[in-house]
């Protein structure tokens, strides 16, 4: 009879995750920004069977036991496998129809380079806010403020920054967020006391960088000018057939998204109507795209699936134009998926074979103050966001082990709830292979490692709850009654 698998020492754990970081930094130096073509996938794979062999061969684990800890693993980022391919398939639609365009060319008519990155940071999180979803406000507003801020001559990387700046903010503080609500769900406090409690170190840290964003438009030299943006629009509304009917479907996505109408039906609802608008508004783009002419309804039935499966693109004679009007599609977000389901494998691995666990175990047992007990929180956040690829697993298994710890050393649970927000919840979308980082990246077509630098809120809100921490501003502890009550 076999025996019972061995507990994972540290440095167990400590050979794959070296192996994986090493790789990458190797893989990153040779392929740069095109490792999501299939290097990093690789990268993963070839780390998952490292800590498999770990496993197997020095734990005593069963390759059936880890596989099972894969299908887990997988199986929790299916709905935003899903999300993605509704997400591919509107941004097709909502170009053919008209509507990202329109976006942009009524975009260029009120934004002017030097509050650009202000208005797309400040666009971004009330739209987030209104929605509860980061993914959502990157693929519809964001995706408009991307193509808007390179006819204003911004770099992408900068652009990238804020509008994910400004997602995560909603992401975080609206009550519609799954994040917000699971965060104070692990940490075992309420929803509006959580929020409350956050708002202490996101509204600051939200300052900051829209503070940092005009600074930056003050001082920016922007490559465009006053006659590339007149020219930009005057191209699009030639092309397209602009009109402000064409608001209607982000419309109905957002009422729908505030109605608590679930992400999938609402993004394919989008999708289904950008087509719709398509065939409704833009008949001659119809026929442009599916290269034929003749019957309306086979060549509508072609272009519109042509948009929602595949890569798309609108000519012009403008070389800054075309850039703006290329989609693609479905098919365009495999990469993206591939990365997702390999990273899943790894944590995967890490998680069923208990390496996770007994990495985060040692950090909690260095703890003896508030200030290191909330930055431990935070670090522990980051390594399971950049180990498990997945933001949920990121606040999930750290507020599951540190509830207990805080609540010993008199703090709130409303403590850990906003610690994990502001470290787990921000932090995914700076990880090239977490699903945050790979769809965001995949979405705006702008690399992880080249918008990260300029995603401010995302860097300083974990900081800003470990200085918090640190200072013990804005802690809030059990009565001497209240305390284990």
């Amino acid at each position: 009879m076999k025996g019972l698998p061995q507990a994972p020492k540290v440095y167990d754990a400590l050979i794959p995750l070296v192996f994986l970081i090493v790789l990458l930094i190797v893989n990153i130096r040779i392929f740069g920004t095109d490792g999501l073509s299939g290097s990093n996938q690789i990268v993963l794979v070839l780390s998952a069977t490292v800590a498999a062999s770990v496993a197997v061969f020095k734990l005593g684990y069963s390759w059936d036991t880890l596989q099972e800890g894969i299908v887990r693993s997988i199986s929790s980022a299916m709905s935003s496998i899903l999300i993605l391919f509704l997400i591919g398939a509107l941004a097709g639609t909502w170009l053919l129809s008209g509507i990202v365009p329109a976006m942009i060319y009524y975009g260029l008519m009120v934004l002017s380079p030097v509050i650009f990155l202000f208005a797309a940071c400040f666009i971004s999180a009330v739209v987030s806010v209104a929605t509860g979803s980061s993914w959502t406000t990157v693929a519809t507003v964001g995706v408009a403020l991307l193509g808007i801020g390179k006819a204003l001559g911004f770099e992408e990387g900068i652009i990238a920054g804020a509008i994910i700046s400004g997602a995560y903010f909603g992401d975080k503080m609206s009550p519609l967020s799954d994040t917000t609500n699971l965060a104070p769900a692990m940490a075992g406090t309420d929803l509006f006391t959580h929020i409350r409690h956050m708002a202490k170190t996101t509204v600051p840290t939200m300052l900051i960088t829209l503070i940092l964003f005009i600074v930056i438009g003050l001082n920016y030299e922007t490559s465009g000018s006053v006659e590339d943006v007149k020219t930009i629009s005057s191209v699009i509304s030639q092309k397209f057939n602009i009109t402000p009917w064409l608001f209607v479907v982000p419309v109905v996505v957002l009422v729908m998204i505030v109605k608590r109408v679930p992400a999938l039906p609402a993004l394919l609802t989008g999708a289904l109507l950008g087509g719709v608008f398509a065939l409704i508004f833009q008949p001659e783009i119809i026929a442009e795209v599916a290269n034929e002419q003749g019957d309306f309804s086979y060549i509508g039935f072609k272009a519109v699936m042509m948009a929602l499966f595949g890569e798309i693109g609108v000519v012009t004679d403008n070389a800054i134009v075309n850039e703006l009007l290329v989609t693609r599609g479905m098919g365009g977000m495999l990469n993206t998926i591939w990365l997702i389901i390999c990273a899943m494998v790894f944590g995967g691995i890490m998680e069923e074979s208990g390496m996770l666990k007994v990495m985060a175990e040692a950090i909690i047992r260095k703890v003896h103050r508030v200030g290191s007990l909330i930055a431990s929180t935070a670090a522990t956040c980051v390594f399971f966001n950049i180990t498990t690829s997945d933001q949920y697993l990121a606040i999930l298994v750290p507020g599951r082990m540190y509830a207990e710890i805080y609540k010993k050393r008199g703090l709130k649970p409303e403590n850990l709830s906003r610690t994990l927000e502001d470290s787990a919840t921000v932090t995914s979308v700076l990880v090239p292979w977490n699903t945050c980082g790979a769809t965001q990246a995949s979405v705006l077509g702008v690399a992880t490692l080249t918008y990260a630098p300029y995603c401010f809120f995302n860097i300083i809100s974990p900081l800003m709850t470990i200085l918090y921490g640190y200072l013990k501003i804005g802690i809030n502890y059990y009565e001497p009654e209240e305390e284990l009550v």
